[in-house]
């Protein structure tokens, strides 16, 4: 992955015809707690009312297209030193080292925007193979096996837990 081309940058509602690319394919969507957008009214709202004013989600852009997104959401008052991180990529641009250049990016920036952040935390469910590959290949740590933890589209499901912290080098 030719990383001069890859940008990571708040959304914008101009963006909506590229969000809703990849947000309204079912293959991209199946591990994330939404299910995929399926209108151009209903890529608006979700980018006016949930991407922009999210504290730390921005797209993943390959020559300033929108393909994906990675968001970072920090825990508040006591919790504030962790953070839980999510990600998706359009089908096309998979098995690419894309997410994987873009959660080092994300990583690096949202450790020093946010300076009580210690960990940054995902969850994988068991079966997201290229997603527990992406994590391991950014430099985060499986710390174990979370049985019945996380209800995604109707199911409660097995999840690992991954975790980076501060002190952590990325790969």
């Amino acid at each position: 992955m030719d990383s001069l081309r890859l940008s990571l940058r708040p959304f914008k509602l101009s963006d909506v015809d590229d969000f809703l690319k990849w947000a309204s394919d079912d293959r991209v969507t199946r591990y994330l707690i939404k299910d995929s957008i399926t209108s151009g009214e209903e890529a608006l709202t979700y980018l006016e009312k949930v991407a922009i004013p999210h504290p730390w989600r921005r797209f993943i852009c390959l020559d300033d297209r929108s393909i994906g997104y990675v968001s970072i959401r920090p825990e508040s008052h006591d919790d504030r030193c962790r953070a839980h991180i999510s990600y998706a990529v359009g089908m096309d641009y998979w098995g690419q080292g894309i997410v994987t250049t873009a959660l080092k990016i994300a990583v690096s920036k949202v450790f020093k925007e946010f300076p009580d952040l210690v960990r940054i935390e995902a969850m994988v469910e068991v079966e997201n193979k290229g997603s527990q590959k992406v994590l391991e290949k950014t430099g985060f740590l499986k710390e174990g096996l979370l049985r019945k933890y996380g209800f995604c589209k109707g199911e409660i499901r097995d999840m690992f837990i991954y975790s980076f912290l501060v002190t952590d080098s990325l790969l």
